[in-house]
């Protein structure tokens, strides 16, 4: 199973990401060993995940969401709460 994400920089910015274990990955991003982006914005909180199937499916939601502007990936972090699910 896989996870495609978005994490909440310190500074507001919007990080998309795919993991096999968001708890673990939440934390090394926490710590400065996932990514430049984040090292340098942290702490960062996951505000919205997806399950995918395969590596290949969470790619692709994940390359989509990263071509989307700020408005619509707010959009999807809101509608997912509003449903109960994070």
């Amino acid at each position: 199973m896989y996870f495609c994400y978005l994490l909440r920089c310190s500074d507001g910015s919007l990080y998309a990401g795919i993991t096999t274990d968001p708890a673990r990955r939440l934390k090394q991003h926490n710590l400065g060993q996932a990514s430049k982006y984040t090292a340098a914005r942290r702490p960062v909180r996951l505000v919205w995940k997806e399950t995918h199937r395969s590596r290949s499916s969470a790619l692709r939601r994940e390359a989509q969401i990263k071509r989307w502007p700020r408005r619509q990936k707010q959009a999807l972090i809101r509608s997912t709460r509003r449903r109960g699910a994070r």
